[in-house]
């Protein structure tokens, strides 16, 4: 069971796929792990429990931060949860294993949500202001021979994460792939996004993509 403050994203069809590629990575004591918009910490605690033995948690939000606190002492686990800007509480420091479920939705328009629930999936009108930032900043907290376990749609454009991640000198695949109906929010904005040719007008599923970069050793 997980708390959940309100307006921290509640773990969904993404974050269960994420935490099925994130078990399917060798996890010691040794292993090093950071998890980018942590929400309710539920990649973190995952981690803990596949035995990592040093685990870091970042979100933006004060209430995500709370409420991973809250979960990891809940589950009797030691996490270590930052408030800050994806990497930048932890630009000094080096990781075996990156995990992030970031907003990812396109929105009305470019301007990102400082507060309220929506700061959980408004990601610029091409859902890609977190993605592009974390394919930037994420290899450089990576050490020699770590992992990237990045979740996205596939209408947010895959390929260019693919792209981006290996001009970042990572070797990049896919570590899991779902099709899922569309939710509240990707239902509500059908017509933009069909109008916008992101979709077609009688489509009614997205693609969720788990993409793996490996930083070479």
């Amino acid at each position: 069971m997980l708390l959940r403050i309100p307006g921290v994203y509640p773990p969904q069809d993404d974050t269960w796929l994420l935490a099925g590629a994130l078990a399917e990575h060798p996890l010691s004591p040794l292993t090093r792990v950071l998890d980018i918009c942590t929400g309710t910490g539920a990649l973190a605690l995952r981690a803990a429990q596949l035995g990592a033995g040093s685990i870091t948690a970042v979100d933006i939000s004060r209430r995500a931060v709370l409420t991973a606190r809250l979960n990891a002492r809940l589950h009797g686990h030691t996490v270590r949860v930052l408030q800050g800007n994806l990497t930048a509480p932890v630009r000094a420091e080096y990781f075996d294993l990156v995990t992030s479920n970031p907003p990812y939705v396109p929105a009305q328009d470019d301007r990102l949500p400082d507060t309220g629930i929506a700061q959980a999936w408004d990601a610029g009108t091409d859902g890609r202001a977190l993605l592009d930032r974390i394919c930037a900043q994420a290899p450089d907290v990576l050490a020699p021979g770590g992992t990237l376990l990045l979740a996205q749609s596939a209408l947010s454009g895959v390929d260019k994460t693919h792209v981006m991640l290996e001009e970042h000198g990572l070797q990049v695949d896919i570590a899991a792939r779902r099709e899922i109906p569309f939710g509240p929010v990707l239902t509500g904005r059908r017509h933009l996004l069909a109008a916008r040719g992101i979709i077609t007008a009688d489509q009614r599923t997205e693609e969720i993509v788990v993409i793996r970069g490996r930083q070479h050793t």
